[in-house]
């Protein structure tokens, strides 16, 4: 096992609630104080302590909480954990929560922004409170502030939105220069309030053909801007070297078979061939907490479950799997069941690695479907 591992700290909180994720709209004085507090008590109480390389706060909106209780938390988190000196440490923000100064005296070396659109009308379309404006301004900011890495958060596939708009999207987040950014299609995801709309007619999916088209401009814009694809849904900017040296440590570890801790309600966790998970729930979360119980759940990584989950993580990435993780048995299958799209063209053997070509790409969960051994 690696010697280092990363922290994920979820903060399910939003200020207003948001149609695409559904995430906790009150951020009232008590419950954030609460919450931290409970976060600080769960880190005391698990006792798989590795070296932390990378921390995450994110999965909601940390920049809701004020400085005071950041500084807590990230207080606790040096006091737990042996921190590495050179720790990627990612805070998700809201740009209209971003100010002169917030990071101050914080270790925060890394902000994602949940940008999502430059179009007004779509971001009211998600009950967002910013503006396209207010990225723009809060790029500024941080860059002032001494940021220097900043990734930017785009969605396509809106209702009735054309090719054209997309194309403005990501034409704006490149003028901004952001060293990272990641693109996700719209999902309707049963549970959210936008699925509930899908269901009462309200609004209408775009179909598959333009969403293709659509994360094929994408890509190829970014590419030719000089961004990386070095995973299906993330593109780190080249800065002259032959791997960008901007891509997300953190969600790296996720796909690379590297160990983490999740802290928080709903966080994940994976270490020691187990996977955790706490309750989504943040009542039920602090109460078990508050009286000296794990509430999560676990469950026994086995060979299987290991193959499978590193075909769904690694195929993902542009290096793809490396055979040499394999056992001898998986190797095998993982071969014979890839020939078909080898021969296709929709994977590609090389040095070692089975990886997805850009046909692959836009089939991808059947392939790994196809590989994984269930």
């Amino acid at each position: 096992m690696p010697s280092s591992a990363g922290l994920y700290v979820h903060i399910p909180f939003c200020a207003s609630r948001c149609v695409y994720c559904g995430f906790y709209s009150t951020t009232s004085l008590s419950l954030r104080q609460r919450y931290v507090d409970a976060l600080c008590r769960e880190m005391r109480m698990l006792t798989f302590k590795p070296k932390i390389s990378t921390i995450y706060l994110g999965g909601g909106t940390p920049s809701q909480l004020t400085h005071e209780e950041l500084n807590r938390l990230f207080t606790y988190i040096y006091n737990v954990y042996d921190v590495a000196p050179d720790a990627e440490v990612t805070m998700e923000c809201n740009p209209d929560d971003i100010h002169a100064g917030m990071f101050n005296g914080l270790p925060v070396n890394r902000v994602s922004m949940g940008a999502q659109t430059f179009s007004d009308a779509r971001l009211r379309f998600l009950r967002r409170r910013h503006t396209a404006k207010e990225v723009d301004r809060a790029v500024d900011t941080l860059r002032h502030d001494g940021i220097g890495n900043i990734s930017i958060d785009l969605m396509f596939g809106f209702p009735d939105e054309t090719l054209d708009d997309w194309k403005r999207d990501v034409a704006h987040a490149i003028s901004l220069r952001p060293e990272h950014v990641s693109a996700y299609g719209l999902m309707f995801e049963e549970g959210t309030p936008l699925y509930r709309m899908l269901e009462e007619g309200k609004v209408k999916e775009i179909d598959e053909e333009l969403s293709l088209r659509m994360y094929s401009e994408l890509v190829d814009t970014l590419g030719a801007a000089g961004y990386e694809h070095y995973e299906i849904s993330n593109f780190a900017r080249f800065d002259g070297e032959r791997v960008s040296k901007w891509r997300s440590r953190h969600n790296s570890s996720y796909w690379h078979d590297i160990p983490y801790i999740g802290i928080g309600a709903g966080a994940h966790s994976y270490y020691q061939a187990t996977r955790h998970w706490n309750p989504d729930n943040i009542i039920m979360y602090m109460d078990a907490i508050e009286h000296g119980r794990l509430p999560y759940e676990e469950e026994e990584i086995d060979s299987d479950t290991h193959y499978d989950d590193i075909v769904m993580t690694a195929l993902r990435t542009r290096e793809g799997i490396c055979l040499d993780r394999l056992d001898s048995s998986h190797r095998a299958f993982l071969l014979a069941n890839a020939k078909a799209f080898v021969d296709s063209g929709l994977l590609a053997l090389e040095n070692g690695h089975l990886r997805l070509t850009s046909e692959g790409i836009n089939v991808s969960n059947r392939i790994m479907s196809d590989l994984m051994d269930v």
